[in-house]
């Protein structure tokens, strides 16, 4: 009985560390096809890595976020889009951190993307003044910071909007500019986005983050704790009404470090014709 109860506690004690110590900053690159209607045929197998949820803050180390650009710095990729959540906003102290991370973003070759995430907006999601500093951060850093606006690169057409949590939530306005014969890709931090009645006509993909995945999740089972309203926007690929797809990313960082089963994740999407 003391053996078992000896083993049982050791295995308990190397589980707590493996998904505090290990986990949190195993980060996964994934690799897969981004299939857009009415690609230009020079932008057929570029590369856009999505970078979602750093966390910069109290709770993510700044080194483990260095070395995560650095990595996807080493491979080049010709847009980088950011899908929200750079801070996590406790005090004015985060404005100084993200400043200085973003001096070693890393860039897409031909352009970089971003949209805001609820933390960005500060306590509440109420706090404009944060959602408005994290901004001009982001574009002092050299990002298209997207706030229910859009922008073509390249012949790349990003729509990007404010997050469905500040209020600021309005995608109508912008997608009017859509053109379904355009090559278009949408960026919207919180998947609960895509159930509402606000798309019109938007046929493509819209890459997501905010949930983590979950962050644990336990084998053959989903995940226990997902801030979104659909329990089954947990990670990955899924397919839409209206002729839509989205991808929600695993993120980067975390709220609390602790992740089992559930790797951060950057992935590395190769856009092809559609």
């Amino acid at each position: 009985m003391l053996k078992a109860l000896t083993a049982a506690g050791c295995s308990g004690l190397a589980l707590g560390l493996y998904t505090w110590r290990v986990e949190p900053h195993w980060l996964e690159l994934t690799y897969k096809d981004l299939p857009i209607r009415g690609l230009p045929r020079d932008l057929e197998g570029k590369i856009l890595a999505q970078i979602s949820d750093l966390h910069i803050g109290p709770k993510v180390d700044d080194d483990y976020i260095l070395d995560c650009f650095r990595r996807v710095a080493l491979l080049t990729p010709d847009f980088v889009a950011f899908t929200g959540d750079w801070i996590t906003y406790q005090s004015p102290r985060q404005f100084e951190q993200l400043r200085n991370l973003l001096s070693e973003i890393p860039h897409g070759r031909l352009g970089t993307v971003g949209i805001l995430g609820n933390h960005d907006y500060g306590f509440k999601w109420k706090m404009l003044d944060v959602a408005d500093e994290v901004s001009a951060i982001a574009r002092d850093a050299g990002v298209a910071l997207l706030r229910n606006e859009t922008v073509a690169i390249a012949g790349l057409r990003f729509f990007g909007f404010d997050d469905l949590w500040s209020h600021r939530f309005a995608p109508a306005k912008v997608l009017d500019e859509n053109d379904s014969r355009d090559a278009n890709l949408a960026l919207c931090h919180n998947p609960d986005a895509v159930d509402l009645d606000v798309w019109g006509g938007y046929q493509g993909w819209i890459l997501a983050g905010h949930t983590h995945g979950g962050q644990c999740k336990p084998p053959f089972l989903p995940p226990p704790l997902l801030p979104v309203k659909n329990k089954q926007y947990t990670s990955g690929k899924f397919e839409l009404p209206g002729d839509r797809q989205m991808y929600i990313s695993r993120g980067v960082g975390h709220l609390l470090r602790v992740r089992f089963n559930v790797r951060p994740e950057i992935p590395f999407f190769r856009l092809t014709r559609a």
